[in-house]
């Protein structure tokens, strides 16, 4: 055969390849997309006082409006969300703040503020170490959704309650999210059954860009001095970071006392938030890279590599079940994004293969072999949905 027919050949070729794979990536998104918007309106719940309450998942399990899942929701896929149902929830979740400025968990649809994480009969430790920081994350996001001056003029309203949530989070000296071995705080709300103590990866991320979009936003409401204040505290957590690093796996560590132990989740989530990890980026993303088929199942993700389980428990979490073993989608994003910059084929191949579990056995809390927790879970969906969306894949 004519060499020139070869050279044509393949690159039809190719670019056949090129266009079914783009064809299935818009197939993927636009059913993730599509169960997105019916996970939002089946989740629904109306309060005592009319407001719309936006629960975790679509069965009443989780009959509440749990801070990280609605903000997850509202940062993930607000624009599926009515605007002024994202107000109202905003507002629901401030009125529940404490005198002492500890910001609710969640709120129960009778109006009932409920800080710490498990039941309010056995409550796990003190109030988590995530609430400010997703209350944020929430109001950022919502704010720059509407347009003119009432942006402001609502950041006004919210930023004393916002700025007291962020004082009440206990820090160490060097700026770190900080949880005391004698007395813990329920940690991240993924893993509020674990006792990770000392200075802490994943939280201190969240406060990290809470006050990052503090910043922005005292800045532009004229607050000159809480803007600089919130500025050092992010300075402060990027200086000192390294406090979690472990060298001889090129990954960070949750904790620096209990539970130090490689944080899956946490490192993933470094690099889709661009966190200034220097030159320990390229580490990261090998690690990720490296360790793939040791903390990613049928596209969901442990919190600690394959066959080890947290050292402290808050409350008995069998192994390989829910948050000492299960994989979960809340993470999948973060682990696609990461994976993409450096194969993006397999990055591509891993939201096949999560889109292939959902449309098989639904959009669970999480799952394992044998094992499938809570079908209908929101942020299972919304999370994975702005990564793709961020990748651009199927656009």
């Amino acid at each position: 055969m004519n060499p020139t027919f070869m050279v044509i050949g393949l690159m039809l070729l190719m670019s056949s390849s090129r266009q079914d794979e783009a064809m299935e990536d818009k197939a993927r998104l636009m059913y993730l997309t599509e169960t997105t918007k019916q996970l939002l309106a089946g989740c629904r719940v109306r309060a005592h006082d009319g407001t719309t309450l936006y629960v975790p998942d679509g069965k009443g399990h989780y009959k509440a409006l749990w801070t990280r899942d609605f903000a997850y929701m509202v940062e993930n896929a607000g624009d599926l969300m009515p605007p002024e149902d994202i107000e109202a929830c905003i507002r629901y979740l401030l009125k529940g703040q404490r005198a002492d400025g500890a910001l609710p968990d969640r709120v129960r649809p009778d109006g009932v503020p409920v800080y710490v994480a498990g039941s309010e009969v056995n409550p796990l430790g003190e109030p988590n170490l995530d609430n400010p920081q997703f209350l944020v994350i929430a109001v950022d996001e919502y704010l720059k959704r509407i347009a003119g001056e009432r942006r402001l003029t609502l950041f006004r309203e919210w930023a004393p309650a916002l700025d007291r949530g962020m004082n009440y989070i206990p820090r160490s000296e060097r700026g770190l999210v900080y949880n005391d071995p004698q007395k813990p705080h329920s940690p991240y709300g993924f893993t509020d059954t674990v006792g990770k103590t000392g200075e802490l990866f994943m939280e201190s991320l969240l406060y990290w860009t809470a006050c990052r979009r503090l910043t922005d936003w005292h800045e532009k409401a004229g607050m000159a001095a809480l803007s600089e204040e919130y500025r050092r505290r992010a300075h402060l957590i990027e200086k000192n970071i390294d406090a979690l690093w472990d060298e001889t796996t090129g990954a960070f560590m949750a904790a620096t006392q209990d539970c130090r132990q490689v944080d899956i989740w946490g490192n993933a989530y470094a690099i889709y938030l661009d966190f200034p990890l220097g030159a320990k980026r390229e580490r990261v993303l090998q690690f990720l890279l490296d360790n793939y088929t040791r903390y990613v199942w049928r596209g969901q993700v442990r919190h600690l590599l394959k066959g080890t389980y947290w050292q402290r428990m808050l409350t008995p979490v069998e192994r390989e079940r829910y948050q000492n073993g299960a994989y979960w989608a809340t993470a999948s994003g973060w682990v696609m994004w990461a994976l993409a910059q450096k194969n993006p084929t397999l990055a591509r191949q891993m939201f096949a293969d999560l889109i292939a579990d959902f449309q098989q056995g639904g959009v669970c809390e999480c799952v394992n072999e044998g094992y499938r927790q809570l079908e209908s879970y929101v942020v299972s969906a919304t999370n994975p949905l702005a990564a793709v969306r961020r990748l651009k894949w199927g656009t």
